[in-house]
């Protein structure tokens, strides 16, 4: 086997269109939005007799209490065969920890896009990880497949979400809009920093939310979808349209109309909007456990479960760690994550 560092677009992206499990933290584009982030990133394909087997981008994250190297939802490999999950992660490993030592960083964190069972979580145990104190990206999803007809989707529904949906239609003084003005990501931040003080979590910057929106535009893989009523945005989400899935990435509503079901048509235009594009699943992104009825999350995993589909659980966050440094990493992650009520 043999590790090389990847600089072509086409070539990295043909092989992503080729995968099944994969999102699009492990893009082209993603890679790009973290460099005009400021981050350092690394792709690399693992190869085996000239014959491409994974690839991964890495991000060198810089935090306050010290650095480390980052896998959003990767390594990506066409194979899903525990043997070239595990030499595929232990090649990958050894190049990580060379630039590990080069760059200080203090730990390895991954978070796989790979099925949560036995077999899987072993392979991390046997090279030397430990489960890490939070997730930084989705490790429970919901995803819907978008091949039925618009009608049979409506009928897969939850039956509330449904009626909810026809309601809104009937609704003269609901509209929703599509937007690629990134004018109106400030928009959007409007709305989101509203429901940042009701939900009371740690939001994306403006700056974040523009810099994603420019890395996806010019490739016409990002929609802002607006929703009104009587003329006032009382709901909006980003969605990513990345090879053959749509992922409802960041959402934001108003508490004003609570009785108007615009987030339900918007949601349900987005998912129309998907499958007319020809695509083959549309992605809820995060949702907690259905039993943790306690959870922050718990209202919004309903309402995106309501539209069909169905659950797929990874494995959970990894840390590999490098230094003892990494231990001031791990108490405060895990202080702040019983603070939040996660």
């Amino acid at each position: 086997m043999l590790i090389k560092e990847l600089n072509n677009k086409n070539f990295f992206e043909k092989f992503l269109l080729e995968c099944k499990e994969k999102t699009f933290l492990q893009s082209w584009n993603w890679g790009e939005f973290n460099k005009t982030m400021g981050d350092k990133i690394w792709r690399f394909g693992i190869f085996e007799n000239e014959k491409l087997l994974s690839v991964a981008l890495i991000i060198k994250v810089q935090a306050k209490r010290g650095a480390f190297l980052f896998l959003p939802h990767g390594p990506v490999l066409k194979s899903q065969e525990t043997e070239d999950k595990r030499r595929v992660l232990n090649m990958l490993m050894n190049k990580l920890r060379k630039i590990a030592r080069k760059e200080g960083a203090d730990f390895i964190r991954i978070s796989p896009l790979w099925e949560s069972n036995q077999e899987n979580i072993e392979i991390f145990k046997k090279l030397g990880f430990r489960k890490a104190p939070i997730h930084m990206h989705p490790e429970i999803t919901w995803e819907l497949e978008l091949s039925p007809s618009e009608e049979n989707l409506l009928m897969g529904m939850r039956k509330t979400t449904r009626y909810l949906i026809r309601k809104a239609l009937e609704n003269k003084e609901i509209q929703i809009i599509k937007t690629r003005d990134i004018k109106d990501v400030e928009t959007f931040n409007k709305l989101y920093q509203d429901t940042v003080e009701r939900q009371h979590f740690i939001p994306f910057s403006l700056d974040y939310l523009k810099n994603e929106f420019s890395a996806f535009n010019p490739d016409n893989q990002i929609l802002i979808f607006l929703g009104k009523y009587k003329g006032e945005i009382v709901s909006s989400g980003i969605f990513i349209f990345w090879q053959n899935i749509a992922f409802y990435h960041h959402g934001a509503t108003s508490l004003k109309h609570p009785k108007i079901p615009v987030s339900y048509l918007l949601q349900w235009e987005a998912i129309k909007e998907a499958k007319q594009k020809g695509y083959q699943f549309f992605n809820f992104w995060g949702i907690v456990s259905k039993e943790d009825k306690s959870h922050p999350w718990a209202g919004l995993t309903l309402f995106k479960m309501g539209f069909g589909g169905h659950k797929k659980e990874y494995v959970e966050t990894q840390d590999l760690p490098l230094s003892k440094r990494y231990w001031l990493t791990f108490i405060f992650e895990k202080l702040r994550k019983i603070k939040r009520g996660l």
